[in-house]
């Protein structure tokens, strides 16, 4: 598993910037659990206006325990079969997790985002490795998160007052621009859009605790 980490370091590219201008349409992508399933919940929007477009579930067995640093073999399987399931690619996605911000520098945005050679970015909402100072208390205020002197991603104040997340280049994209969607795309909470509904639909599924059940198109 660490080899597997160790060939996608090799192949994430987190120095090329995205043309948010290019950007039409975005994902997010969440994962929820019962004792024996995992399911996973994306949910894709137009940017920015941020309208729902599309939304699927994938329903898998869980054949991997949670071992911090290795959440993208128990996740990213199911994941990557749900963006299988949708009628359209988006531009960028936000996965719940950690990309470059991990200590190998490939976490579960970066894997996700090589699967699918899409551009993707990781939010979490406590650092898994590296230290930040408390960003201020206003509404875009953010500081970087270092480890031994390198940048590996941004503590972001996404609401004024709220606790700051985590964002980290996955794929395919710089953090700069990692950072810049992720506060264009806040709208009912601290979390991207995208990412907050994935979290909903994921739990939704679950509740449903069927694929049959699980929403597949726009109410």
């Amino acid at each position: 598993m660490r080899n597997i980490q160790g060939r996608v370091r090799e192949i994430v590219d987190i120095s090329t910037p995205v043309d948010a201008d290019c950007v039409r349409c975005v994902a997010g992508a969440d994962a929820a659990y019962t004792g024996t399933h995992i399911f996973a919940g994306v949910v894709v929007m137009s940017f920015p206006s941020l309208a729902l477009l599309e939304r699927v579930c994938e329903v898998q067995p869980v054949t991997f325990p949670y071992i911090p640093g290795l959440l993208a073999f128990r996740e990213g399987p199911a994941i990557a079969s749900a963006f299988g399931k949708l009628s359209r690619q988006a531009d960028v996605i936000f996965i719940n997790g950690h990309g470059y911000s991990h200590p190998t520098r490939a976490g579960l945005a970066s894997h996700v985002g090589v699967a699918l050679d899409i551009p993707a970015i990781g939010i979490a909402k406590s650092s898994l490795v590296g230290t930040a100072v408390e960003p201020e208390r206003r509404e875009g205020s953010q500081v970087p998160l270092t480890e031994a002197g390198e940048v590996i991603g941004m503590a972001v104040r996404t609401r004024s007052g709220s606790k700051p997340i985590y964002v980290s280049a996955g794929y395919r994209i710089d953090l700069a621009t990692a950072v810049s969607l992720t506060l264009a795309a806040i709208r009912h909470g601290r979390f991207p859009e995208p990412l907050r509904c994935a979290d909903l639909l994921a739990k939704m599924c679950l509740r449903n605790t069927t694929t049959s059940s699980c929403p597949q198109k726009k109410p």
